[in-house]
């Protein structure tokens, strides 16, 4: 299976109509299941939209706030999207770094508390949870090190799945451990990126006077794409369609 996640920021980009489009004419040319997502909502109208332009899930961040806030936006999607068929995933506990318009200092990251869990999960009947245990979003700036403790005592807590955000630069051994403990989503968005953008870098220095941009871009989307290849074998998804 597969999931296409689209951000806020990529709708606020290219709109609805072209992201839905363009990610149902390419689940309609696999064999596979595709799932389309929205990552980190904070939008209850965007989340609307997206739920109306046909997305299988979508993500309600409320981790900004204190916890009864949390749990009173995120059962607010889960009603909804529940009654039309469309999962949700939530967070609990507060990532680092930063995801399109969405910045948590280092400082202020906070990780998710079993307990709180819990009582989050039981709150809202959501369908996944996103966890904070010691990943981040973006760049690393050193090796990061995951509560892999923690990990196990929400999954065995809760019983749903695990959403380990922030994975891009998380060592395969780890990746590994986390996936054996009862992580079950993996978001690499960074890693894709850096994929890409390093073969058009490296596509420009071999052909600086090609301004064909398939040329171009071809290079970049078979280096993305041996990436993510690499990451569904290691995430244990491959062959599990």
């Amino acid at each position: 299976p597969v999931i296409l996640q689209a951000s806020q920021g990529a709708i606020k980009y290219a709109g609805i109509e072209y992201i839905t489009a363009l990610a149902k004419v390419a689940a309609s040319k696999v064999k596979v299941p595709v799932a389309i997502h929205l990552d980190h909502g904070t939008d209850f109208e965007q989340i609307m939209l997206c739920i109306r332009h046909g997305f299988t899930s979508v993500m309600i961040d409320g981790s900004k706030y204190e916890l009864k806030k949390n749990i009173e936006i995120t059962r607010k999607v889960v009603e909804v999207a529940h009654a039309v068929g469309v999962s949700v995933e939530a967070e609990l506990g507060k990532i680092g770094g930063t995801e399109d318009d969405i910045t948590v200092d280092e400082r202020e990251a906070t990780f998710t508390d079993p307990e709180e869990a819990k009582i989050f999960v039981d709150e809202t009947n959501v369908d996944s949870l996103a966890i904070a245990v010691g990943t981040a979003h973006g760049v690393y700036k050193g090796e990061p090190k995951l509560d892999f403790d923690r990990i196990k005592a929400i999954k065995d807590k809760l019983g749903i799945p695990l959403v380990l955000h922030g994975s891009s630069g998380v060592p395969a051994d780890a990746i590994e451990k986390a996936v054996s403990l009862g992580i079950n989503k993996i978001n690499i968005d960074t890693d894709l990126r850096i994929a890409f953008t390093q073969a058009m870098k490296d596509y420009h220095k071999e052909h600086p006077d090609n301004i064909d941009p398939r040329k171009v871009l071809g290079p970049a989307r078979a280096a993305m794409k041996e990436v993510i290849k690499e990451k569904i074998a290691l995430f244990g998804s491959a062959g599990k369609a």
